[in-house]
């Protein structure tokens, strides 16, 4: 032996895992209130996309009904889901968005 080493499993051999938590989609849905000036607005100021990527969500709520947001850990995306209805009764809109596991 070198000093170095020991009877016990060396670090190298024994690897630690971790699980990553499951992540959660906020996903907004269409409805015939909500302006698509709004839903970009939101898309920017909450779920901090740039225009032109918020401008593909909105299109994407306005013609299939819903639009990903964004995927995140469960505290985050419920945070981020209610910010948004929030801010949408306080502009008086009717929009919504749901969480669901990915």
């Amino acid at each position: 032996m070198n000093g170095f080493e020991d009877d016990n499993e060396s670090s190298s051999d024994s690897a630690v895992e971790f699980e990553l938590p499951p992540k959660y989609k906020v996903i907004l849905l269409n409805d015939d209130f909500t302006t698509k000036d709004f839903v970009v607005y939101v898309l920017v100021d909450i779920f901090k996309k740039s225009e032109v990527e918020a401008e593909r969500i909105m299109e994407a709520v306005h013609k299939s009904g819903r639009g990903i947001a964004g995927v995140y850990p469960y505290d985050i995306a419920a945070t981020k889901a209610r910010m948004t209805m929030d801010k949408a009764r306080g502009s008086g809109f009717p929009l919504k968005c749901v969480v669901e596991k990915e």
